[in-house]
């Protein structure tokens, strides 16, 4: 196996517990590898620091999956490391429906794997765990004996790794449109087309949040996607529902979604831009008594930051000015490259410039499901705020 050690004076992020290590973070070398073979990294003074996947072709070069030297990786490590998984969502309490591998987070650097019931979705991202994936598919027949799994690995940041676009079925085909239960709610989930793998699983917990302010509220909610928010207002009260989102496909869900529930009294969707609509409804005089915002992400790379940062004000902004006197915003972001920080700061200058005094009622980040580890910042990237608007 061969060996890669850290240069001297970088590497105490690695050392520390990060598991990315960079290109200019490598220093000598002994042995060959090629691109996603498993190797062995070491400090500068010669001390092991842990084995992980490599590739050349890559800015994180090597990605490390263990730091027990005498862990061997194979398919019994895989089937271990999903088990451990699944023990731990258990025993926090998610169980039909949840991110059963975040990644770094569970020491799987680049795997994703969503559990929809009886149905999984998986997204290999680096080609080091990509080589893996007879070997996971593998470990969840074991665990769960599924009703199906299928790959959603048509997502650009696979080329960065050298590897193509691609989806389809991992076990025998089934019907990708499912059905699933949360919050004593049914949603529609297009596994096979769908945003990301799916459904967005790591609002599930944030969606019960606004259980306290919607009840009897005339609720508008943006970029409502397939109306997950809009139905849990609903759901817990809302006197009217209005979901805007740019995409057809997406309302045409969210519309299925309340005949679903039964709440298609309650819920109207609409197809526009948000960005347009709220400017002119702001001059309308149109005012809501709730506003919920859950923008995608605005920026994929730290280059268009400012450009991002523009977006989550202006949207902020256009939602405040539409709430009724000590009605109330629900906001949130999802992309690491905005940290907690600023987000907050965003919020604040949108509230400035929009006259009016915030008073914070909740701020937390993602389900559970998705844990944060705190030496991975990028661990913690989902953003969710509520207010009332005074």
């Amino acid at each position: 196996m061969a060996k890669f050690f850290l240069r001297k004076k970088i590497g105490d992020r690695v050392i520390n517990g990060h598991p990315w290590i960079f290109g200019n973070e490598l220093g000598d070398s002994q042995g060959e590898a090629e691109a996603g073979d498993i190797v062995e990294v070491y400090s500068s003074n010669g001390s092991f620091v842990g084995k992980g996947y490599i590739n050349p072709a890559s800015q994180i070069r090597i990605r490390l999956l263990t730091r027990d030297k005498s862990e061997v990786i194979d398919e019994g490590f895989f089937l271990k490391r999903i088990q451990e998984a699944w023990d731990y969502r258990q025993q926090i309490g998610y169980v039909e429906n949840c991110r059963l591998i975040f990644g770094e987070a569970d020491q799987l650097p680049a795997l994703i794997i969503d559990k929809f019931n009886d149905y999984f979705v998986i997204q290999s991202l680096a080609l080091g765990i990509e080589k893996w994936k007879v070997a996971i598919v593998k470990a969840l027949q074991t665990i769960f004996k599924p009703k199906g799994i299928y790959e959603r690995n048509d997502v650009p940041v696979r080329t960065l790794e050298g590897m193509e676009q691609i989806k389809g079925f991992l076990s025998e085909p089934f019907d990708t449109n499912i059905i699933i239960n949360e919050n004593g709610l049914k949603f529609h989930v297009d596994i096979e087309n769908g945003q990301k793998t799916g459904y967005f699983l790591d609002q599930q917990d944030n969606r019960r949040a606004i259980q306290h302010i919607v009840r009897g509220s005339d609720v508008l909610e943006v970029f409502c996607y397939t109306g997950t928010f809009s139905l849990h207002a609903a759901h817990y009260g809302a006197k009217s529902v209005l979901g805007l989102d740019i995409s057809e496909n997406a309302v045409a869900t969210a519309r299925r979604n309340a005949t679903l529930n039964g709440y298609d009294d309650v819920c109207k969707f609409e197809a526009v831009n948000a960005f347009d609509v709220l400017k002119q409804w702001v001059k309308d005089g149109k005012r809501y008594d709730t506003v919920i915002l859950d923008p995608p992400a605005f920026t994929k790379s730290r280059e268009n930051i400012d450009k991002a940062i523009t977006g989550y004000k202006e949207i902020n902004l256009r939602g405040m000015k539409l709430i009724k006197p000590g009605g109330f915003l629900v906001t949130a972001s999802c992309t690491n490259l905005v940290p907690p920080d600023m987000f907050l700061d965003i919020i604040g200058k949108a509230a400035k410039d929009a006259k009016r005094t915030l008073r914070q009622v909740v701020w937390q980040t993602q389900a559970s499901d998705h844990p944060i580890l705190f030496n991975v910042p990028s661990t913690q990237y989902l953003k969710f705020l509520i207010v009332q608007v005074l």
